[in-house]
């Protein structure tokens, strides 16, 4: 079965982020998106992927824009025009990811097997934000508690959902 998995990030009140930024640093959790991602093919909208200085190694891009003309910085990166068209992209992979931004994760959640999400123990002013976890949909199968420390200015933790 092919597992559409959405990945975030995300604070007590749900931001993602602000001016096509994150909110905070947390090398544990780069370490962590870094490991599942790796290998595998990750769609996110046009902001998201403008964010990166580049495109992230050993992962197949697809940018999700509307703009018919637009052409990415680099040309290993695939363009779609719809989520659609996204999903058609990896319909032969076994796994793949959804990597935002809030748009994007609000128009794939229902086509989403799994998520994964660090839910950041704060809450932060943003401009876009991770849609609400409906437990009606979703069950809690994992949970990994990091607390604040030298390197994390936030306690965090993993929480793994898989769809009922």
């Amino acid at each position: 079965m092919n597992q559409l998995i959405l990945i975030a990030a995300a604070a007590e009140n749900n931001a993602l982020g602000k001016d096509n930024d994150l909110l905070w640093h947390l090398p544990d959790d780069f370490k962590r998106f870094k490991k599942l991602t790796t290998g595998h093919k990750i769609i996110m909208g046009r902001k998201t992927f403008e964010s990166f200085p580049k495109p992230l190694p050993n992962r197949e891009h697809i940018i999700i824009t509307r703009d018919k003309t637009y052409k990415p910085r680099f040309e290993s990166c695939r363009v779609v025009h719809s989520l659609d068209d996204s999903l058609l992209a990896v319909k032969n992979d076994t796994i793949s990811f959804i990597i935002g931004g809030g748009e994007i994760y609000k128009q794939a959640e229902k086509f989403a097997t799994k998520i994964e999400l660090t839910r950041v123990h704060a809450t932060f002013d943003a401009d876009t934000f991770f849609p609400e976890i409906d437990l009606k949909n979703w069950v809690l199968v994992d949970e990994v508690y990091h607390p604040k420390d030298e390197n994390h200015k936030y306690a965090f933790t993993y929480l793994t959902y898989v769809r009922k």
